[in-house]
């Protein structure tokens, strides 16, 4: 099951369909030793640019999984696909609007053991997906733990992704997901330049993803894979 083999990750590589990406930084992004690579984003995402991407990355000995930003762009064949959730968005039809209307028009194909709900609070407001869902990030510590909460007691889902898409985030906003969270398989992801700012964020939470960097400097995104890795055997 997705959820089995998601908690297991450490790092993660998030790709772009819709932004360039040469063969050889995608080889070295695939052979890098990352545990999973993610399939996601914002804007332009169709099912061409998907498929080309996830046929690519296909290649490689490496699980992709792809996060469904729109229902058109789904590729069969992956390893499994998240599906999020904005609890802080304003417009209610990015916490379940669109994914009432995707199951409603998918739902006797989609295989449900290998896709999980993932539970989103975005805090960066100039970031594309802060823009689209209308996120309310200005937010207190108290109102992450809060959305901590009912992500994992009451929505019962089973993984949160503390996103700033963009910007380096608030290591102590970060905590306070990770405080509250009891069972819940935290994702960070926004604004990692280098190994420093990986280990830092490992620290706090399960998964790292590397996402605008793996697409802007190739050779700084890797660092983070082993900086990543050793944070964690050293919490253990």
């Amino acid at each position: 099951m997705l959820i089995e083999r998601m908690r297991k990750w450490r790092h993660a590589f998030k790709l772009d369909p819709n932004r360039a990406l040469s063969n050889a930084a995608l080889e070295r992004i695939c052979l890098s030793g990352t545990d999973v690579v993610i399939v996601s984003g914002t804007d332009g995402i169709t099912y061409e640019n998907s498929e080309r991407l996830v046929s690519r990355i296909s290649a490689y000995p490496i699980d992709c999984v792809q996060e469904v930003s729109r229902a058109e762009a789904v590729v069969p064949g992956v390893e499994g696909y998240l599906l999020p959730t904005v609890l802080n968005a304003d417009d209610t039809r990015w916490i379940v609007g669109a994914q009432q209307r995707a199951v409603k028009s998918y739902g006797d194909w989609i295989p449900w053991e290998d896709t999980a709900g993932v539970g989103y609070i975005v805090l960066n407001p100039d970031s594309r997906v802060g823009r689209l869902t209308g996120s309310q990030t200005d937010l207190t510590s108290a109102d992450i733990i809060a959305y901590t909460r009912l992500a994992e007691h009451l929505f019962h889902l089973p993984a949160l992704y503390i996103e700033y898409s963009g910007r380096w985030g608030d290591p102590s906003m970060v905590k306070a997901a990770q405080e509250a969270a009891k069972r819940l398989h935290l994702f960070y992801g926004g604004g990692i330049n280098g190994p420093d700012e990986a280990r830092r964020m490992a620290s706090l939470v399960d998964t790292v993803v590397i996402g605008n960097l793996a697409h802007r400097n190739v050779d700084a995104a890797l660092t983070t894979v082993e900086a990543v890795k050793e944070t964690r055997k050293q919490m253990n």
